[in-house]
Order: structure tokens, then C-alpha cells, then sequence
């Protein structure tokens, strides 16, 4: 029977170790040192295929492009490329690495609320699918420059809906707060004042609801929304729209070991624990949308059309394990009261007069998230899966910081006090944070000198790959003069 946390065909215990693809865990620690980030090829492609089921659902072309965001090491583009997926950047620097690795243009969509004129020209020059306008004042500057460039550049506007679910406050991106996008009217006038314009193919609308939503029903509310802009575009201008943008934000089962779960708020557990499959979503959103075109006679504006979805954490989260090493050991007194006063304790169910820390070699410069957003990550010992993991602990990284901590110290109740893990762990344990392949690699940096750590990707057939490597002392002033 597979325990909780293994992944059949990917993650799984053998003598008592965590294997990943049939690599083992410790081996990889020990060859390539830690912190070591490890990611999966073929639980990228698996998670890419799973998106694409979309396709049978909806009566129109459908469209994968990840989010380059959550993880561009140009060995992960390789791979998403290679499992015929396409691209969403967010940056000129995203662009160029996108087009390294061999991405066409066609196969590359721009977002962000930023963009420079060097950025922009690139896009143009790129010839992309669509680079996606926050505002009526960065439309003409997409115009201005196709202008100069002599070329048109295709464009999709990006909507705030309104739309709100019930995911973290700071991965909310369509309400009228967010910083991202238009208003519907704001983007109707840019369609009406820009629709003859030679430089400018007016070709989408966009939007996006946020990341980690627990609930299906938002993409159906914003797959109808979607709609009822492309036909409120095309009764204002005459304006026929070749496609929808609907984001993207499906979610990761995190909790997919629940032996914490009790320890989180119930709003928390929610969001650490949704599990649905987009395919589903999708299909009931297009339902949605039929209904609404033939309600209004508009089932015509449906032909020819092509449905975008941006992954990212859906994709590559899953795929990501972080091993890391235990590199010292203390043991602290409780606060007298503690045991009768701690929920999460009494749960847990031992006796203990003492908090037990375990200081390992990756902190929150490689794991923004898990100080920002408070993530949490599933934590097993590598090398000894099979023992219970039942003897809780205080976990922290290295670095001289004291919000460098696996759990919340501000006690809002967002994370776990204590990581349960087998009884006496003690410093050269190899230790496994699961589920952290997205916004981890991309936000990673060299706080406290440290060196950032090497990647590696176990291909399909278990060969393994340096993807990269580990920093040397020159990597700490490679761009400093002095």
C-alpha cells in the first residue's frame, strides 16, 4: 500500500528511502551535496498531459502554455517544450531564454503590468502569439512601437473581473485591488479607438483569478465572463475575437499526507488541500458558455476560437523536491503551561518537556514562499520513509534570520508549531521538502553568502542530469566591481 505522500510512478520508499524514478534520494545527496533541488521529467510531462485533457471537453482549439514564472532553469523550458507545451513570460529576460531554448514565436505569450520599450520591441520582433496589454497607456506603447518597427504586434487585453476566491490574500489577481488589468469598459474603448489600426491585431481578452483556488466554480464565472466581453466587443465594434485567455492557478494537493492537517486553520486546509482536476473545470466552464451563446444567438463567436490556459504551479510543483541535510541539533525547555495550553500538541499526543530544533541548510532563500506566504511543504526523513513519522520538532534553516523557520512565528495559526519526523533525528540527516518546484528556483538568492544549490533532473529513463550547478565563491561577486 502506498503511503500518502508517494506518487506511483515517481516518488515511492524502497529500503526505507525515499526514490525518486527509481533514483534514491541519499545517493543523490550525498553525489551532488544539498540543499539539492531534484525535479522530475516525466511528472512534468504527466502534469502537462493531465492540462491538455482539456482539449476533449470544449468544441475549440485549446492552447497549454506554462508560466515561465514558477520555474525558468532552461533544462525545465527543454523539457515543457518538449512535451509540446507553450510559454507564458512575464519579462524581456523570460522572452530571450524562452527563444534560446528554441520556443517560436508563435508559441509565446507576454504578460506583466511593466513592460519596457525594449521589451516590447523584442515581443514584436518575436513575431509571439500575443502580448497581453495591462492598460490603455501600454497599448500605445505597443502601438508606438509596432509604429516604429513597421510590423503589427498581436495583442490581448487583460480584464479585472472582479472574481474572488478563496486563496491566499497575496495570490488574489482579479479583484479591482490587484494590481493587474483593465476594466471592461476601459478595455472596450481601447478596442473601439485601436480597431483599425494597421500596427495592432486586436486578437483576445485575458484574465486571470489567481493561483492555489480550492473551488472549481471561479473558471466557470470567468470563462462566461471571458465570453460576455468578446460578445460585447463584437456587437461595439464588429471586432470578431480568434481567442480567450482564461490564466491559470489550478491547484496542488499539498496536503496530500494528512497527518498534519488538523494543525491548520480550516480556510488553510482548504487551500493545502485542493485536488480537482482542471480538465473537469474546464469542461464545466465551456457548458457555461455554450448555454450563454446560444441564449443570445452568439454561438457563431465560439467557431474558430482558441481557449489559453497559463499554468505554472500545476505543473512544476509536484515535480520538485528539495533535499536537505540536518546540520545541527538543540533542545530547549517549554514555556511552563505550554503543553496544557497547545492545541497542536495535545494532538499530537506524547509527553514532552522539551522542544527539539532541527537546523538544516535550506532556509527561505531558496524557499521564498514559506516566509512570505507562510507555504507550507510536506517534510519526510530520505533516509528513513518507513519509520512513523510521528515525533515532532521545531525545524529552521541557516541563515541570520529569525523568520528563517519552517513554521509561522508570529502564532497566526498558517502553519504547523512542530514537522513530525521519525524519533531521534539527529545532524546528517538526509530530510525531503516535497511539492516545491514552483517559486522556489526562480526567487531563490545569495542572502548571507550562501551559495545557491545545484539541480538536477532525473530523465525518464532514470539517467540523471546536472541541470545546474552548485555556486562557487566567484558567484558571490561574479557582478560586483571593487
Amino acid at each position: 500500500m502506498l503511503k500518502a505522500w508517494e506518487i506511483e510512478n515517481f516518488l515511492s520508499e524502497r529500503d526505507n528511502q525515499l526514490f525518486i524514478n527509481g533514483v534514491s534520494a541519499v545517493t543523490l545527496a550525498e553525489e551532488y551535496g544539498t540543499p539539492l533541488f531534484v525535479f522530475s521529467e516525466s511528472r512534468i510531462k504527466y502534469n502537462i498531459e493531465r492540462l491538455k485533457r482539456a482539449e476533449n471537453y470544449i468544441d475549440c482549439a485549446l492552447k497549454v502554455c506554462y508560466a515561465a514564472k514558477a520555474n525558468s532553469n532552461m533544462a525545465i523550458l527543454r523539457t515543457v517544450k518538449d512535451a509540446n507545451c507553450d510559454l507564458e513570460v512575464n519579462s524581456g529576460g523570460e522572452l530571450w531564454k524562452a527563444l534560446q531554448v528554441g520556443f517560436r514565436g508563435e508559441q509565446i505569450i507576454f504578460n506583466g503590468t511593466s513592460k519596457e520599450i525594449w521589451e516590447i520591441e523584442a515581443a514584436i520582433n518575436a513575431g509571439i502569439y500575443a502580448i497581453q496589454a495591462d492598460s490603455l497607456y501600454e497599448l500605445s506603447l505597443i502601438e508606438a512601437a509596432a509604429r516604429r518597427l513597421n510590423k503589427t504586434a498581436n495583442i490581448s487585453l487583460r480584464l479585472v473581473p472582479e472574481i474572488e476566491t478563496n486563496t491566499h490574500s497575496g495570490l488574489q489577481t482579479a479583484l479591482l485591488t490587484s494590481k493587474f488589468g483593465m476594466m471592461p469598459d476601459e478595455a472596450l474603448r481601447a478596442f473601439q479607438l485601436y480597431k483599425d489600426s494597421e500596427f495592432l491585431n486586436l486578437c483576445g481578452v485575458h484574465l486571470h483569478i489567481g493561483s492555489q483556488n480550492p473551488s472549481a466554480e471561479p473558471y466557470s464565472e470567468a470563462l462566461k465572463t471571458l465570453f460576455e466581453n468578446l460578445e460585447n466587443i463584437y456587437l461595439e465594434t464588429g471586432l470578431k475575437l480568434s481567442h480567450l485567455n482564461l490564466g491559470g492557478g489550478f491547484p496542488v494537493n499539498y496536503l496530500r499526507d494528512r497527518s498534519q492537517a488538523e494543525h491548520f486553520s480550516p480556510a488553510e486546509r482548504e487551500m493545502f488541500s485542493a485536488d480537482f482536476e482542471p480538465a473537469d473545470a474546464i469542461k464545466n466552464a465551456w457548458q457555461i458558455v455554450k448555454e450563454a451563446a446560444r441564449s443570445s444567438n452568439a454561438e457563431n463567436l465560439l467557431e474558430n476560437l482558441t481557449l489559453l490556459l497559463e499554468p505554472g504551479r500545476s505543473i512544476i510543483s509536484d515535480a520538485g523536491i528539495c533535499l536537505t541535510t540536518v546540520r545541527n541539533f538543540k533542545q530547549r525547555p517549554l514555556f511552563s503551561g505550554k503543553l496544557e495550553e497547545d492545541n497542536q500538541l495535545s494532538t499530537i499526543n506524547y509527553q514532552l518537556s522539551t522542544d527539539h530544533w532541527l537546523l538544516t541548510d535550506a532556509g527561505f532563500n531558496i524557499l521564498l514562499s514559506m516566509e512570505t506566504y507562510k507555504w507550507y511543504y510536506h517534510l519526510i526523513s530520505a533516509e528513513r520513509t518507513n519509520d512513523e513519522h510521528d515525533f515532532p520538532y521545531k525545524l529552521a534553516g541557516p541563515l541570520c534570520d529569525g523568520g528563517d523557520v519552517y513554521f509561522d512565528i508570529e502564532g497566526e495559526g498558517r502553519l504547523p508549531d512542530y514537522r513530525l519526523l521519525p524519533e531521534n533525528v539527529q545532524p546528517g540527516e538526509v530530510l525531503a521538502l516535497l511539492n516545491c518546484g514552483a517559486y522556489s528556483i526562480a526567487q531563490m538568492f545569495q542572502y548571507n553568502g550562501r551559495f545557491l544549490p545545484s539541480i538536477v533532473l532525473v530523465r525518464e529513463k532514470g539517467e540523471v542530469e546536472l541541470i545546474r550547478r552548485r555556486d562557487g565563491f566567484e558567484d558571490l561577486i561574479n557582478n560586483d566591481s571593487w
